[in-house]
């Protein structure tokens, strides 16, 4: 595990293989950061799918309303759904979309972004200034690219847990 320095801007994702430690930029994007915490801390990301893994692109995951795998996971149906929060406001940067970055998924309005999230496989350049980057994996990626493939996966993986470095 990644050296943490600011454990309270640092998200703990407990995968199947292992702990993923991501940083989030809260000089970059804010909003995005807060919320990650926010729901984070609330429990709302425990046990949510990886619902879309497109291999040399990214994974995706953080529908919390049709991911839940305790809950009524329906693979039709995951992708679609948010929290109960309103959306996030764009709050795009200079960080690029390179290998392990973070991003903020979204329907095709800018300000749409509420709790779902991807991890780029590469660099994915072209989604440079269109999708809101807020954090970037500090370790743990070679458990990101053993996450099941798919759209959706047969057999999604999950984050298992997902909890603020601070409150661990």
């Amino acid at each position: 595990m990644a050296e943490i320095k600011d454990p309270e801007n640092t998200i703990l994702i407990e995968l199947k293989d292992g702990t993923v430690a991501i940083e989030l930029l809260t000089d970059i994007a804010p909003g995005h950061c807060e919320r990650m915490k926010e729901l984070a801390r609330g429990g709302h990301y425990d046990n949510v799918a990886f619902h879309r893994v497109i291999d040399g692109f990214m994974a995706q995951t953080g529908d919390v309303q049709h991911a839940n795998m305790e809950k009524d996971y329906n693979p039709r149906m995951a992708g679609t759904g948010a929290s109960d929060l309103p959306n996030l406001k764009a709050e795009f940067g200079r960080i690029p979309h390179d290998r392990g970055t973070i991003g903020a998924a979204r329907s095709q309005n800018p300000d749409s972004a509420n709790s779902q999230f991807f991890i780029n496989f590469k660099d994915n350049s072209f989604l440079n200034g269109q999708y809101t980057v807020y954090g970037r994996v500090l370790s743990g990626m070679e458990h990101v690219d053993k996450i099941a493939r798919g759209e959706p996966p047969a057999n999604p993986d999950r984050m298992i847990s997902v909890k603020v470095a601070s409150d661990a």
